[in-house]
């Protein structure tokens, strides 16, 4: 499965700081959860990638 392809797999996304001073990511579906720890740089890091390829998405449907 890649990025473009389509899947009906259902999940939940959580976003939130732990208590530890990390950004935890918690995707939780069809029995699997995946808690994923970032540091608050990489996380911002992250938060660029999200908006460039929502501006480049946004562009396709335009």
């Amino acid at each position: 499965m890649g990025i473009n392809s389509e899947s009906d797999i259902e999940a939940n996304l959580q976003i939130g700081p732990t208590d530890q001073g990390m950004v935890r990511l918690y995707v939780e579906g069809q029995g699997v959860e995946i808690p994923m720890d970032f540091t608050p740089d990489e996380a911002e890091e992250i938060a660029s990638e999200l908006m460039a390829s929502a501006k480049a998405a946004r562009a396709k449907t335009s």
